[in-house]
């Protein structure tokens, strides 16, 4: 009886090892396949150590190795991937050549370029570092923003108009180049930003207002004196500024003595100063240069009945006039007026009057309602109305826009005093006109040139 019993204790005993063996193999088993599935060489490792109970068998060496090369091929191929999407963001963006990109498009933030800062002086000195003056600033600048974004436009365009006119170009091919890339710059949207003004072209004696109506066949010469003169704005707030372009080496101090009088008016100019002493400035300096043409010495002479001015939203000539000769309006600048401070040199008599074909008109700013008999009066002012309200306009823009016959109606809204004609101003034939013009804001803490550049 006690035999038996000790071998049937054994086969129990055997029986029972077997199976555990078998659970054993199978947990083993389920190990590896999990193992396989982990995707980085650390978690083979962690998955490893953690295998430690007595009885286990750890997965073959050669799956391992195969594990944790499939895990580190993953971890590179995520890490390529992130490198090419880096390599694929792109930069700021750049302009063309020739300029196409709007420009608040190249400065998204909205932060656009400031002009030039000239601090105040003399009495006007604490204002550079008074709290509340900055203050008042800060509040401003949406406005701010607004004529930046314009002046931005300006320099942009005329640099480019640098670099392409030569002797030779039609005058109307070079206003509809100048004018269809200040459209595109400044993303021309009706009365909330385009053009200011029509781009004035005067040439020689021609001192201001001139630009070419539809048909004209004016070409641009090697000798010709031409005074390059344009606007932009957004939302009514105009950028006025204007240089001269002279091929001929001969008309370079002509052209210096503009430059150096408007340069001499914008230092001059500030809160409280009076208008009168900013045109002595101007004069004294216009008139101490001299150019020789042909053989002959001119004396430069400020244009007397020409002047600057100051500037309003959507009034291009508000209510004051900066003079560029002695003798002038006591009248005093004021904080947060914009200027156009422009001169005009000439070698001529240094006075001008009205004469050629009138291309300039304007509605005027402070009409009220005037009866029109005319239909095609109405229909024109309705037109003039739209698309310029009380910015300036010339004959060519309204043949753009589809107006046709429209030059008695035209008349008609003169007559009556809706609409004021700009006809040319000219000095004597034969003498020439230099001109150079900047836009400033008189900021409560400093002075801004808002349209200066690096030409000019």
């Amino acid at each position: 009886m006690a035999g038996s019993n000790i071998d049937a204790a054994a086969k129990e005993m055997e029986a029972l090892h077997v199976g555990k063996t078998q659970e054993t193999k199978q947990e083993n088993l389920n190990k590896v396949a999990s193992v396989e599935d982990v995707t980085s060489p650390k978690e083979l490792e962690a998955a490893g150590s953690n295998d430690g109970a007595p009885g286990a068998q750890s997965s073959p060496p050669e799956d391992r190795d195969d594990a944790e090369d499939g895990a580190a091929a993953s971890v590179a191929a995520k890490k390529k991937k992130k490198k090419s999407k880096a390599k694929k963001k792109k930069g700021p963006l750049q302009q063309t050549d020739p300029p196409s990109i709007p420009i608040d498009e190249l400065f998204p933030s909205g932060d656009f370029p400031e002009g030039e800062i000239q601090e105040y002086k003399d009495d006007n000195l604490w204002r550079t570092t008074n709290e509340e003056k900055r203050e008042q600033e800060r509040l401003q600048k949406p406005i701010y923003s607004s004529v930046r974004l314009a002046a931005e436009v300006h320099r942009q365009v005329r640099k480019y108009m640098r670099s392409v006119m030569k002797p030779g170009m039609l005058m109307i091919e070079l206003c509809d180049t100048l004018e269809n890339m200040v459209r595109k710059l400044i993303n021309e949207n009706g009365l909330q930003a385009g053009i200011a003004f029509p781009t004035g072209c005067s040439l020689n004696w021609v001192a201001a207002h001139w630009t070419p109506n539809s048909g004209d066949k004016t070409v641009l010469q090697y000798d010709d004196v031409m005074k390059l003169d344009f606007g932009t704005h957004i939302d009514g707030h105009i950028v006025d500024s204007a240089f001269t372009v002279a091929f001929n080496p001969m008309f370079d101090p002509l052209l210096q003595a503009t430059r150096d009088a408007t340069n001499t008016g914008i230092k001059e100019a500030g809160i409280d100063v009076r208008l009168c002493d900013v045109g002595a400035a101007i004069q004294e300096v216009m008139e101490s240069y001299e150019v020789e043409i042909d053989g002959k010495v001119f004396q430069v002479k400020s244009v007397r009945n020409l002047n600057g001015h100051s500037i309003e939203p959507y009034h291009i000539h508000a209510g004051k006039s900066v003079p560029i000769v002695k003798g002038g309006d006591q009248t005093k600048m004021e904080e947060g007026e914009f200027y156009a401070i422009e001169t005009f040199g000439s070698t001529g008599k240094g006075f001008v009057r009205e004469d050629l074909e009138c291309s300039h008109y304007m509605k005027n700013f402070d009409v009220g309602h005037v009866p029109l008999r005319v239909a095609k009066s109405k229909q024109l002012l309705g037109t003039i109305n739209n698309n310029f309200g009380t910015l300036a306009f010339c004959r060519r823009y309204l043949d753009r826009i589809g107006e046709t016959k429209y030059l008695m109606a035209l008349k008609n809204l003169c007559d009556v005093g809706i609409v004021q004609p700009i006809p040319p101003m000219c000095d004597v034939k034969g003498s020439y006109v230099s001109q150079s013009e900047h836009t400033i804001l008189l900021r409560p803490t400093c002075k801004e040139v808002i349209s200066r550049g690096d030409d000019y």
